[in-house]
């Protein structure tokens, strides 16, 4: 019998080995990354020297742990730009309003740039880089041209815009799909009179061109009725010409059977000689009657076909002088709408130097007015700054004083202090001291104030009225005149010394002090 137990090892070796291959398939299945139509897988982490591995269509095998992956969106983003007072190279201010679409480019090398500098943004974010680059871009691209470039020629100021903003956008990663500018407007309304010019202009050339399509078709239409006239005329004259030689041949035809009649008359007759000769006589008689009547006829009928000659030249004459006359006429006419459309012309020219002078004296004046503004705004605040200079310079000042005082101050009252200490806190004798310092400053000022008397007389009357003297009292009253110093010190609470003299108590005394009393 088979022994089961001997095989039994290998199936479960084999079931292990499938089991493991499954495992290993389902593992590199959930790490296989499929990359979208409308996104890019951004792998990163060691990716062989370089930063990420970007991949559009298509998938790649993400290793775990060492790689890690991310996706990039390719919508495309629409920013308005509602660009204000930008200044162009004529520094005339417009506002270029527009519409950018912009979206991660799908380019080898720019998506390169967005997988290192947008990974992980969320596209608000996104936009408003987009838009701080679009702006300065917008705003270099409208001052490098003219308002005539910028309005007259959109194909080359969109072309520009491109040139300018598209190696921007692609620093980051992003590639620019579209502009629209809406409308271009500016404030000084010169945009506005570009265009009245133009519209003069085109509707200037429109009168120019109806005045010459008038004058081709009033010279056709004298040329139509020229051409007409004569035609009807020479048609005119050919049936008179063919009516002349149907009668001529009528008239040979009838002679001819004339002829013929008479000569069958004499062949007939011919036995009656006696008659034959008698119509003889009367056939010759007949014929030449015949033939001054047919030469009278021709006559007549020769000077008929001349009269009629005669009469169809006359009209042709009359038809070709009423067309010189509707020559002239038209010519005149066209001679007229040319000079009046010149005269337009001139007006129009005139009209349009006048609006592109007033229009150039509006921006002068504007960039006048500009320049103006600038002017008195860095004057203010070039006034602004030195009159803050100048506060801060007085407040440096008046705290540098302050200081100063302060440390006077301080150094005073360090030295009164001192100075207490010394006379062993007797504040009195400080004050004694102090006082002794400013009795030679004192004395100066009573000298100075009688130095400059210029007394060259004095002359007293002395009535000696009361037993006392007038001349004494007069002398008193000068010396009391000067500031005691007695008295001085007395307010302050200093005594003098005895040597500078001493005030006698006027109680004692009984009288006022002599003047060799006072100090």
């Amino acid at each position: 019998m088979f022994d089961f137990n001997l095989i039994n090892p290998w199936i479960m070796l084999v079931l292990g080995l499938m089991g493991l291959f499954v495992l290993v398939v389902g593992f590199l299945a959930t790490r296989y990354k499929r990359c979208p139509s409308d996104s890019i897988l951004v792998i990163y982490g060691k990716i062989g020297g370089e930063t990420a591995r970007c991949i559009h269509g298509g998938g790649a095998l993400v290793w775990p742990l060492i790689q890690d992956c991310a996706y990039l969106s390719l919508t495309p983003m629409t920013i308005n730009i509602p660009l204000q007072n930008a200044l162009s190279m004529q520094n005339i201010r417009i506002n270029v309003p527009s519409t950018f679409t912009v979206g991660i480019s799908t380019d080898p090398a720019v998506m390169q740039n967005a997988a290192e500098r947008l990974l992980g943004l969320r596209p608000p974010d996104i936009e408003g880089m987009a838009r701080e680059i679009i702006f300065g871009q917008l705003r270099l691209t409208v001052a490098s041209l003219t308002i005539e470039q910028i309005n007259q020629d959109r194909e080359s100021f969109l072309t520009a815009i491109r040139q300018n903003v598209g190696p921007e956008l692609n620093k980051i990663g992003l590639m620019l799909i579209n502009v629209n500018i809406t409308d271009i407007t500016d404030a000084s309304d010169y945009i506005l009179s570009i265009g009245k010019k133009a519209a003069s202009e085109a509707i200037n050339r429109a009168m120019v061109d109806v005045a010459e399509q008038d004058k081709f078709g009033a010279i056709g239409q004298a040329e139509a009725n020229r051409e007409k006239e004569i035609r009807v005329a020479e048609s005119l004259a050919a049936a008179e010409k063919g009516m002349k030689t149907a009668m001529a041949d009528q008239r040979i035809i009838v002679q001819q059977q004339e002829t013929l009649a008479s000569v069958g008359e004499a062949a007939a007759h011919r036995e009656r000689e006696i008659k034959v000769a008698e119509n003889e006589a009367e056939a010759a008689k007949g014929i030449k009657a015949a033939e001054a009547s047919r030469r009278i006829y021709l006559q007549q009928q020769e000077a008929e076909a001349v009269q009629g000659e005669n009469l169809a030249k006359a009209s042709i004459a009359e038809y070709e002088a009423g067309l010189a006359v509707k020559q002239a006429h038209s010519m005149r006419e066209g001679e007229v709408a040319k000079l009046k459309a010149i005269e337009e012309i001139q007006k129009s020219k005139y009209a349009a130097e006048a609006e592109r002078l007033r229009a150039q004296e509006i921006a002068q004046k504007e960039i006048d007015r500009q320049k103006i503004e600038i002017a008195a705004a860095a004057e203010a605040e070039r006034i602004r700054r030195v009159a803050k200079g100048e506060a801060d310079a007085v407040l440096l000042r008046y705290e540098a004083e302050s200081e100063g005082i302060r440390k006077v101050l301080e150094s005073k009252a360090a030295g009164y202090l001192e100075l207490v200490k010394s006379c062993q806190g007797d504040a009195k004798a400080a004050a004694t001291l102090l006082m002794v310092e400013k009795i030679e400053e004192i004395v100066k000022q009573q000298v100075e104030a009688v130095k400059n008397l210029k007394i060259d007389k004095v002359t007293v009357w002395d009535s000696g009225a009361n037993g006392e003297s007038s001349t004494a009292n007069f002398m008193s009253s000068l010396i009391r005149t000067l500031p005691p110093m007695q008295e001085i010190a007395n307010m302050a609470g200093v005594e003098l010394p005895d040597y500078l003299g001493r005030m006698k108590d006027a109680a004692e005394s009984g009288k006022k002090p002599t003047p060799s009393q006072g100090a």
